[in-house]
């Protein structure tokens, strides 16, 4: 059904993932339609698939950052402070500013500095205001890791296939938070929804089969020997 979903405009390619049922929610509609993926990739931004930003990166297929913000969406109210691992292209982590407000925050990791610095011209083309009131910033550290200085978090987005749920990341959620992260098994990789209650208790749910990048060093993301 994605594929039915490319478009020849943002709003084109927003409306077609509304109508194949894949944005339910508002603010996610919104927020896409206020982020224009034209900023953030320079090879057919509009088509529902992934494409690449450079440095073995790529930017996901739009459909799997609708569904993103469609299960982050309850964290990601007006206020929220939230943390994107594996900011790239920074497309996502504005998506999820434009839905956090102005009092929210929203921090980019990468460890390749030169998607970091990627990322800022991009914000600075589409929303250069989220910049400027650091309603978005962006760091280059591992992932992995998470980013500990803003913890905690009410929802955490990882954009490349982990290892493991990697325990940093969740003990950086807020209680109650949520993270959306694909892990490879060893098998495959699947998209897994961790959920932190009140209480702080942990659950985690499979939602779906995927095919993401490798959440690695950066050594051998640049191809290269550690």
């Amino acid at each position: 059904m994605a594929w039915r979903c490319s478009g020849v405009s943002n709003a084109d390619l927003v409306s077609r993932l509304a109508r194949e049922g894949l944005i339910t929610t508002k603010a996610v509609e919104q927020a896409m339609l206020a982020v224009d993926r034209g900023n953030y990739s320079k090879f057919k931004p509009y088509e529902d698939s992934p494409q690449t930003i450079g440095y073995n990166a790529t930017i996901s297929a739009p459909h799997m950052h609708a569904a993103a913000l469609e299960s982050l969406s309850p964290f990601l109210f007006p206020g929220a402070k939230a943390l994107d691992v594996g900011s790239g292209s920074g497309y996502l982590t504005v998506c999820m500013a434009q839905m956090v407000g102005p009092q929210g925050k929203v921090v980019g990791v990468e460890h390749i500095p030169e998607l970091v610095e990627l990322a800022k011209q991009n914000t600075m083309k589409d929303h250069p205001e989220y910049m400027q009131e650091e309603r978005v910033t962006f760091h280059s550290t591992d992932g992995r890791a998470g980013y500990p200085t803003g913890a905690p978090y009410d929802c955490i987005h990882v954009g490349a296939a982990a290892e493991s749920l990697h325990a940093e990341l969740v003990s950086q959620l807020k209680a109650p938070g949520r993270m959306f992260i694909p892990v490879n098994d060893g098998i495959g990789q699947a998209i897994f929804v961790v959920d932190k209650d009140k209480d702080g208790g942990v659950t985690k749910k499979k939602t779906m089969d995927v095919w993401y990048v490798p959440l690695t060093d950066a050594n051998t993301q640049y191809g290269r020997e550690a």
